[in-house]
């Protein structure tokens, strides 16, 4: 079984992430590049990072059956998996309860100004000297843009702290309940002292927080991303941080990863920026309970079963790739 991991790591988080597998399976690992065409020629899954697989890259994958990613899938073709006969899943609810978390955090640390008070105290000033404003989250009302696995953990974590919770979904036949108070986007968002993202990156949520979103919402509104940095367009967050048209962000995922060392949003005095760690509370590059995933998912393919949290569906998993990919324009 060769598995081919595609992304940016150092040697330490490859030695974790490969001796997480099975000691059989041949586990290579490659940055974005040209030994990414050398290594999928002959590998049976593909678990790709900051790299497009598209028709080219999946045709000259002939031994490919699993295209598995985490959460976010935006960066795979499904219907060119299809029609190649490749398994396309990703691992939804997976990192549900480690993106709430961060989320949490994210939230306390900047109304209770804990990265300005540590770098206070570490610089041995003069207490006297202390100038800060911050808040209590009891009574805020926080906006949860999609109720999928990770927005109802941010939902209940809320609800605990004695939050009120606003969340707008596409389903409609979700309803408010004791947790949650379902509304319409616009309301939402003009309404909510705090608004966090959770929702995929498609075609419909693209750039979906624009310049015209962030003048909709309140003064003092903070806004949380953990989900795809594709989701806001980013040049009119920063015009809204550096004009105080919110109050701040806090932001896990950018347009650009790794965010280039030229962004704005380095300079900002109210952001809290992490560098899309939110789903990997065990290390960088490492989330156990995702790798777990991986190789249930794996295992499963492997036995001629269909993958869990599957996104695409195939006719028959012995799918002559070869023949299907010389059909397709």
């Amino acid at each position: 079984m060769k598995v081919l991991i595609v992304g940016n790591f150092s040697e330490t988080s490859k030695a974790t992430v490969t001796n997480h597998f099975p000691e059989s399976w041949d586990v290579v690992i490659v940055p974005p590049g040209e030994e990414v065409q050398r290594h999928v020629k002959d590998c049976q899954v593909l678990i790709p990072e900051h790299i497009k697989v598209d028709h080219s890259l999946l045709s000259a994958a002939p031994h490919l059956k699993l295209v598995q990613t985490g959460a976010g899938y935006d960066n795979v073709d499904i219907d060119a998996c299809t029609k190649l006969g490749i398994w396309a899943a990703n691992a939804a609810g997976v990192n549900a309860q480690a993106v709430a978390e961060h989320v949490l955090a994210l939230l306390l640390s900047y109304y209770k100004n804990i990265p300005f008070l540590d770098t206070f105290m570490k610089s041995k000033l003069d207490e006297s000297q202390l100038n800060y404003t911050g808040s209590e989250l009891a009574g805020k009302t926080i906006g949860i843009v999609g109720l999928g696995a990770i927005g109802k953990k941010v939902a209940s974590f809320c609800k605990a702290l004695d939050m009120n919770v606003l969340a707008c979904v596409r389903n409609p036949s979700v309803i408010s309940d004791d947790l949650v108070e379902i509304t319409d986007f616009d309301t939402l968002i003009s309404t909510a002292d705090i608004i966090s993202v959770h929702v995929p990156l498609t075609q419909q949520t693209k750039q979906l927080f624009n310049k015209t979103v962030f003048q909709q919402m309140k003064q003092t509104a903070l806004f949380i991303n953990t989900a795809r940095g594709g989701i806001v367009k980013e040049s009119d967050l920063i015009d809204a941080l550096k004009n105080r048209d919110i109050l701040g962000a806090c932001l896990d995922v950018f347009e650009s990863e790794p965010l280039p060392m030229s962004s704005e949003l380095r300079t900002l005095d109210n952001v809290i920026l992490t560098p899309h760690t939110a789903g990997l509370p065990d290390g960088r590059k490492f989330h156990k309970k995702r790798y777990d995933f991986f190789i249930r998912n794996i295992n499963r393919v492997a036995n001629g079963e269909e993958p869990e949290s599957k996104l695409n569906q195939l006719v028959a998993c012995d799918t002559d790739k070869t023949n299907e990919s010389e059909e397709l324009p």
